[in-house]
């Protein structure tokens, strides 16, 4: 796949090939049409946040088509279009998610772009969420990128 790649802090982006991730149990495989770029992404390339590990592949805010389900994936189809926010997985279950805050789940984890490894690299592994959304089929990806 191809990947924009941040090599370290203040340094540009680098066009790099890296391998296309295979979904494991419970995850899909996303092909990232339109990835938005926020804070955390310049908080990177400034060197604000210590505990990113280097070489990384910046965004996590995307729309994107499911390119492939891992084992005991249900509910999603290769082709669907889905929107990705800022968080990787949200439980689905805890008051929160059950109440449409998901943002304020108790067991979210990843998408946040540099502390999880698959998130967000042009074709990626990502654990189905109780975020993520379905797209507008009338609206372009780019136009509804989060």
């Amino acid at each position: 796949m191809r990947a924009m790649v941040l090599d370290g802090p203040g340094q540009p982006l680098r066009l790099a090939e890296l391998p296309c991730p295979v979904p494991q149990a419970g995850q899909l495989l996303l092909a990232v049409q339109a990835c938005g770029v926020c804070r955390t992404d310049l908080h990177l390339r400034d060197g604000e946040l210590p505990d990113a590990v280097w070489p990384l592949v910046p965004g996590h805010e995307i729309v994107a088509r499911v390119a492939g389900l891992g084992p005991g994936v249900r509910g999603w189809r290769r082709g669907q279009r889905v929107g990705v926010p800022w968080l990787g997985w949200t439980c689905g279950h805890c008051r929160f998610c059950t109440s449409g805050r998901e943002n304020l789940c108790v067991q979210a984890c990843g998408g946040d772009g540099w502390s999880s490894v698959g998130t967000a690299k042009g074709e990626v592994n990502g654990r189905p969420t109780a975020s993520g959304f379905g797209c507008f089929k009338a609206l372009a990806s780019v136009h509804q990128a989060p």
